[in-house]
């Protein structure tokens, strides 16, 4: 008599565990709201000067003024300690070309105004590494003339400031950043020379 009480109660238990809408059913497991009643947003990249997978103006072309573009970014992760942005065009002839090498940009920021002076260290702390064009700081689209390429502009969120100089290359920063990548978003234009 005793086994078919105990299958009993754990009969009941199963069912107001698995099942508490359940009249009489109360858990404390059916009250505890989803991640604590939050609901997580995915970190984002975005512009104001062009749309994911939309054309680049030309100010920010090495046709234009060759400045960077404005770019905005949100629901970093709380833990994140620096950003890093890199922007490259995977689709150069024979590999992939570096257009923007940037780390160590201070948590508490959200975006980049377009136009950043081209100095290895910025005023905020942050530093600049070295393009494919041989320079510091940002080079814009100029691809031959043809084809439409991409151009990506990435942006990571990392648990740590880099202990990296000025001036590196983008490899260099990949693998630095190995291991302390919180999240990462990216943007791409498009853009073309006739």
């Amino acid at each position: 008599m005793a086994a078919g009480h105990n299958f009993i109660v754990w009969f009941y238990i199963m069912i107001c565990l698995n099942m508490p809408v359940l009249s009489g059913c109360k858990t404390k497991l059916a009250k505890q709201p989803a991640a604590n009643g939050e609901v997580k947003m995915k970190f984002q990249l975005t512009s104001s000067a062009f749309e994911n997978n939309q054309r680049i103006p030309v100010q920010y072309t090495g046709q234009g003024k060759d400045i960077n573009p404005p770019l905005k970014w949100a629901n970093a992760p709380a833990e994140t300690k620096s950003f890093a942005v890199i922007s490259d065009d995977p689709d150069a002839p024979g590999r992939t070309w570096v257009h923007w090498v940037y780390f160590n940009i201070p948590a508490d920021k959200t975006e980049l105004p377009e136009g950043i002076k081209n100095l290895k260290q910025l005023p905020d702390g942050s530093r600049q590494g070295i393009t494919d064009f041989g320079s510091i700081g940002y080079g814009g689209p100029m691809p031959p003339p043809g084809s439409v390429h991409r151009y990506f502009f990435k942006i990571y969120a990392l648990d740590a400031m880099l202990d990296l100089q000025p001036g590196i290359s983008k490899d260099r920063l990949l693998k630095a950043m190995n291991g302390h990548i919180l999240a990462e978003a990216q943007l791409v234009g498009t853009y073309s020379r006739n």
